[in-house]
């Protein structure tokens, strides 16, 4: 399997397509300041403990408080609380976690009143970010992700990632990280250490080791909240998450983060090295590489499949729907259980697809077009759960059940991806009624001639392709007279995600330039 990621950076935000064999698998959109990650560790205070929810609210910073609950403040939270202490308190040194003599662990059914109290700094971690209304949700079981391991403060446990089946491989894993890890650390190997060598893995952990101190260090200067420690950045902690031998390509638009990128490659795959590309075309990134016509076509309300059968979407707040239609398919098939079938499994494929693009989280119910066959209500079962299995978050998926309806839970830690695939006609105003079209031209050339007017150095008209091919039409074309007349380079720039008779102008920056 061939795969690839596409990385298109602007001030606002960045955006992520990740794609296999050439179609879009992932898309990953974040504002490009956001401080409230999922791993971001953050010196907080309590606001408000709740004893009826057995929980408390915490001041991390952002407009609404965080939850964390008793159950996310982990077995060794006394220890973790007694350590804070010492170095928030330290004037000089402060003793290494590996000396430390931790205390009990809590009770399993105790109550948060119990440990916390209103106006106490707390060390956090982000779990999940906020969500609709509602805002982060926090653990106080601290981990720091690296490519192969996974480092837990206050811990003595060595576990292993259950998709490494080997019996022999597990054994050789958890008797090796035993023998390199300190005291008071736990660790958890990822997928990605299978057969990896010792001298590597001891590296990763005493580096994972060091960014837990200088993370220490720099909490006495820090005044709560704030954050301790920030999660990778987008891209990076994509590939460590997802990189694997299969990668053939990574396509990166700012020069940057291109070599940002290109070092995290060479730490963690020096071998893949070459495989990052720096994209300096004008044509936006996602519109070369077929990303935009993607999004357009997978994440509307309808999506179509092949054979002509398709699925609608809803989401909703408390959970999403999804319908399974099999559309002028219908006479295929011999009979109907067969079309249903076959309908159903082509579905299976695409649902799993859609649940991962669109990063749907909570309850899934997905209705299947109805199959009397108990043997065929299996097969779409154990085939929806085969298409799953590349989903890395995590999920449960029931049979179906007798009315043909099928449950998923899928984690949810970030809000789903929606991307508004309609668009409001931008020369309308969505009224229905236009200027006649055949002034189209006149009213782009006099934009145009506001802009060289307000603006130095090249500019850049962003246009539907066909109107671009009209202005570009013939040997002495408009595009060439207006730079005869204007006396100043033009360069008209198609781009695909326009509507007919929408555009914009831009900078050689690629910052739009206001009318």
């Amino acid at each position: 399997m061939t795969n690839e990621l596409i990385i298109s950076i602007s001030k606002r935000d960045i955006s992520i397509a990740y794609t296999e064999e050439k179609k879009l698998a992932e898309i990953h959109k974040e504002k490009a300041n956001n401080q409230f990650t999922v791993g971001d560790i953050f010196l907080a205070k309590v606001k408000k403990v709740m004893n009826g929810l057995n929980a408390a609210f915490v001041d991390v910073g952002y407009k609404k408080d965080a939850f964390l609950h008793y159950f996310d403040l982990g077995p060794q939270y006394k220890s973790q609380e007694k350590f804070l202490n010492l170095i928030l308190n330290s004037k000089d040194s402060f003793p290494k976690l590996q000396n430390f003599k931790t205390l009990p662990d809590i009770n399993k059914y105790g109550k948060i009143s119990e440990v916390l109290k209103g106006g106490q700094t707390v060390l956090v971690q982000i779990a999940k970010e906020p969500i609709s209304t509602k805002g982060p949700r926090l653990s106080s079981e601290i981990s720091i992700a690296g490519r192969n391991l996974v480092l837990i403060p206050f811990s003595n446990t060595v576990s292993i990632s259950k998709k490494i089946v080997s019996e022999e491989e597990r054994k050789r894993l958890k008797r090796l990280i035993k023998s390199i890890k300190p005291d008071n650390f736990g660790v958890i190997v990822r997928t990605v250490a299978k057969n990896r060598r010792v001298a590597v893995l001891d590296e990763e952990l005493r580096t994972l080791i060091t960014k837990w101190e200088l993370m220490l260090e720099n909490l006495k200067n820090v005044t709560p909240p704030a954050v301790a420690m920030g999660e990778l950045n987008k891209p990076a902690a994509l590939l460590r998450d997802i990189m694997n031998s299969s990668f053939s390509n990574i396509y990166v638009d700012n020069e940057s983060v291109y070599t940002q990128i290109k070092s995290y490659i060479a730490e963690i795959a020096p071998e893949k090295e070459k495989i990052v590309k720096f994209y300096d075309k004008r044509t936006p990134i996602f519109d070369y590489f077929g990303i935009s016509k993607q999004i357009k076509a997978l994440f509307g309300k309808t999506v179509n499949m092949e054979n002509g059968a398709y699925l609608i979407i809803e989401q909703t707040e408390a959970l999403t729907v999804i319908d399974v239609n099999s559309g002028n398919r219908s006479k295929k098939a011999a009979d109907q259980e067969t079309n249903a079938t076959e309908v159903n499994m082509i579905s299976a494929e695409e649902i799993a697809r859609q649940l991962r693009l669109r990063d749907i989280g909570g309850i899934i119910v997905v209705d299947f077009i109805d199959m009397h066959s108990a043997e065929n209500r299996q097969k779409v079962y154990q085939c929806m759960k085969d298409y799953m299995d590349n989903d890395r978050t995590k999920h449960s998926i029931l049979p179906l059940s007798k009315f043909g309806l099928m449950q998923i839970t899928r984690q949810r830690v970030r809000p789903a991806t929606d991307i508004e695939t309609k668009e409001t006609c931008p020369v309308c105003d969505g009224t229905g009624e236009i200027t006649p079209s055949i002034l189209f031209i006149d009213e782009v050339e006099n934009h145009l001639q506001y802009m060289l007017g307000k603006y130095k150095g090249t500019i850049y008209l962003h246009i539907h392709p066909y109107i671009e091919g009209y202005l570009k039409r013939g040997i002495i074309s408009k595009a060439l007279k207006w730079r005869f007349k204007f006396k100043r380079r033009i360069k008209i720039i198609p781009t695909i995600t326009y509507s007919f008779l929408e555009f914009h102008f831009y900078d050689k920056e690629g910052e739009e330039l206001k009318i």
